[in-house]
């Protein structure tokens, strides 16, 4: 199950780069000639270890049996007093299989935020096998996530869901993100500092530590804004680096989800117009506007009150986090299965005694349970750090009303106010302007529901050197190696491509959507 839960969680011309400002964290500033605050994190030595911690740890013994290596390097809390307070920062390493064709360390984040990396490292030496033989595969959970000083706020809830259909409802979710965000007050400490800016330094660290000149980086999902930020902090020491889905670096903080609600529609439509194929198996329409008025029949029920499916009650903060789930993929088989739990909604929405499929049952109680491990909790602060949230409860509400009529489903779950708005500190220090021109492919689904394809298009824009490689006829989001989503070949092939013999296209490209090795 939690293997399960770190997959799910799962985005100019001729101009030198922007100047940092003359108060810049030590990490970011030029060479001034005087000794380097960091060069004790530079150059510490790394202690390699196994990775299982305990009889339990049954992803440390896989790491163990892959002969990955485990460590932690010393960091600073805040890289403006680098003389201060650290912390500790975990990461794995799978050596290159070829080591005398090894071209260096190529680090790996899945996106999230918050998402430990440690194991999925291995996952990218299991799906691409030709680059982990060039490359030492790095896994590192950013700070204050899993094995990297742990934060957690113990929230009794992992999210706050939709707004809802009218006031009533959206002031419950103001209500729960207050109590949310006062419930991380005790880590005052440490929340700003937990910015993406920060995991960048971080990971220089790791470069350094390592005895590296430079660093390859595959960034997916939220990945992509940290290697973003990366390459602006540290332009001259990226090398290879591939941008799986990218987000639009302008946006991110706690109201990047607020562009998607067109994107997930069209994502919706796209699966329903499957599910009018399948209507003799899932009985949910014949065609794709009767399939989507289920849908709407669906969301109707619930405005007037909850649905009872099995031991859960669905009320509206709940159902379009369900419904969200048409995100998770275009494969067949997602597909099916979301058809399965639609049927299930459906069957309930019309008073039947339902009880739910095996799938809708994991998520019905994942949206119930408590944040025990803090995913929640620490993904919320990565955001909250990152950017600033309107601190007015009105904001998000006018944004709901004036975007009810295009976006009804979607719309007051995307733009839901966050326990940002409440956030017991500030950032500290502004966010990351993007604007470079260090070469970076990108690649992304022209479809995707998260990494939305114009927020794809900004980012390649800010990244001058970069270029971008769109897979037509695709609602997914990241397309790389089949980590997360279908594989397809040709995007591999330029990927790989690009990582093993440092081919970048001469220009953007498309590829077409075919069924990959595993699609059969």
């Amino acid at each position: 199950m939690r293997r399960r839960r770190m997959a799910a969680a799962v985005a100019l011309a001729g101009t030198a780069l922007i100047g940092l400002p003359s108060c810049a964290p030590a990490a970011d500033r030029s060479d001034t000639g005087g000794p380097d605050p960091l060069a004790r994190f530079q150059q510490q030595k790394v202690t390699w270890h196994g990775c299982k911690t305990g009889p339990d740890d049954a992803i440390g013994k896989e790491l163990d049996d892959a002969k990955a290596q485990c460590a932690e390097v010393t960091v600073p809390l805040d890289y403006s007093h680098p003389d201060g307070r650290t912390i500790k920062v975990a990461m794995s390493r799978l050596k290159a299989t070829d080591p005398n064709r090894r071209r260096g360390i190529l680090l790996y984040n899945p996106g999230g935020p918050g998402v430990p990396a440690i194991y999925l490292a291995l996952m990218v030496k299991k799906a691409e096998p030709t680059v982990a033989a060039r490359y030492d595969l790095i896994g590192m959970d950013p700070r204050f996530v899993e094995r990297s000083t742990p934060l957690n706020c113990k929230w009794p809830a992992t999210s706050i869901g939709s707004a809802g259909p009218d006031r009533s409802t959206f002031d419950r979710s103001v209500a729960l993100a207050k109590d949310l965000a006062s419930r991380c007050a005790g880590h005052r400490d440490v929340l700003p500092h937990a910015s993406t800016r920060n995991t960048a330094r971080d990971m220089d660290v790791i470069r350094a530590a390592l005895g590296e000149s430079k660093l390859s980086y595959l960034g997916s999902s939220y990945g992509t804004y940290l290697g973003e930020v990366y390459l602006q902090l540290f332009p001259h020491r990226a090398d290879r680096v591939v941008l799986d889905s990218a987000l639009n670096p302008d946006l991110y903080g706690p109201d990047l989800t607020s562009t998607s609600g067109p994107a997930v529609a069209a994502v919706l439509e796209n699966w329903a117009a499957w599910a009018a194929r399948h209507h003799n198996d899932y009985h949910l329409g014949a065609t794709a506007a009767e399939v989507l008025a289920t849908v709407d029949r669906i969301d109707q029920t619930v405005n007037r009150g909850p649905l009872r499916v099995g031991s859960h009650r669905i009320d509206s903060h709940v159902l379009p986090q369900l419904l969200w789930n048409v995100t998770a993929g275009d494969s067949d088989e997602l597909y099916a299965a979301y058809a399965a739990d639609v049927r299930d909604l459906s069957d309930a929405a019309r008073g039947i005694k339902v009880t739910p499929n095996q799938r809708l049952e994991g998520v019905l109680t994942g949206l119930s349970a408590a944040d025990t491990d803090g995913t929640s909790s620490v993904q919320t602060a990565i955001q909250c750090a990152d950017r600033a949230a309107s601190r007015d409860p009105e904001t998000y509400y006018r944004d709901i009303q004036a975007h009810r009529a295009d976006e009804p489903l979607f719309g007051p779950l995307t733009r839901n106010i966050t326990p940002c708005s409440f956030w017991p500190t500030a950032p500290a220090e502004p966010a990351t302007k993007v604007h470079n021109q260090v070469p970076v492919l990108m690649v992304g689904a022209a479809g995707d529901p998260a990494a939305v394809y114009s927020g794809q298009q900004v980012a390649h824009g800010v990244l001058a050197g970069s270029r971008l490689v769109t897979l037509r006829g695709a609602f997914r989001h990241t397309v790389y190696a089949g980590l997360f989503a279908p594989q397809n070949q040709c995007i591999d092939d330029t990927v790989n491509r690009y990582l093993i013999d440092g081919k970048l296209p001469s220009a953007n490209a498309t590829c077409p959507i075919t069924p990959s090795p595993s699609e059969g």
